[in-house]
Formats: structure tokens, sequence, C-alpha cells
């Protein structure tokens, strides 16, 4: 398992800083990133945050999954690798669009 986790269904109004107290308690953090679209700066629901170690990591998912944050039941999942990027520029190009 990895050390990075995926957070969904987060509230608008929340923050690196609520997501940082909230995965404290279970271990070391390396980083918490809260998503925002790239047009309007606005939060997109989601965040990663990065466990310094496995334990804590798998200590977030089974303490943190579907608690209610700002009103919202939160999901904690392992993070899933991002595709690379420039497969996914080449098959576009490729496409004829």
């Amino acid at each position: 398992m990895d050390k990075k986790l995926y957070v969904g269904n987060l509230s608008y109004n929340t923050t690196d800083e609520k997501l940082r107290s909230l995965f404290a308690e279970y271990g070391e953090i390396e980083s918490v990133s809260v998503i925002t679209d790239r047009e309007t700066g606005r939060p997109r629901g989601f965040a990663f945050v990065e466990m310094a170690t496995q334990e804590a990591a798998e200590a977030s998912i089974s303490g943190l999954n579907g608690k209610m944050v700002d009103e919202r039941e939160i999901k904690v999942n392992k993070a899933k690798p991002q595709p690379d990027r420039d497969r996914r520029q080449s098959s576009r190009s490729r496409s004829g669009w």
C-alpha cells in the first residue's frame, strides 16, 4: 500500500490546515493538498494527503473514511497512480481531433 491517500467528498470550505489537523491524529504527515480548479482557483471537493509511513496511511483510512467533516461524509482511500500525461496527449493527437 502506498502512503498517498485520496480524500473525497470534501466541503468546498475544507482547508489544507483542517485536513492536516485531522490526519495528524494518525501519524506524521508529509504533504496535504486540496485540489483547486486551474481557472477559478476554487476547491474541487477532493484532496491528496501523503503520510510519512504506510502504517499511518492505513490508520488514517480506518479512522477517517466515512467521518463527518464540515457536514460532509468524507471518503479516504489509497490514491491511484496518476496516468502518464505524455501518453494521454499523444493518444489525443492520434485521434484526429
